[in-house]
């Protein structure tokens, strides 16, 4: 039988500021670089020997 999955643990002080500062300040990827993360993935997803959707 699995064990249960713990909580995730709530973030606070410097770490809590870092990761809401992150959230704000999303920078979008470039065209070019979302091209070349997709040819990297489908070319994993052919050497893969377990299906990915």
């Amino acid at each position: 039988m699995a064990r249960p999955i713990k909580d995730t643990p709530i973030i606070s002080g410097k770490d809590e500021e870092r990761f809401l500062k992150a959230m704000e300040n999303i920078v979008p990827i470039s065209k070019e670089r979302r091209e070349e993360q997709r040819k990297a993935y489908e070319w994993f997803k052919s050497i893969a020997t377990f299906p990915l959707p």
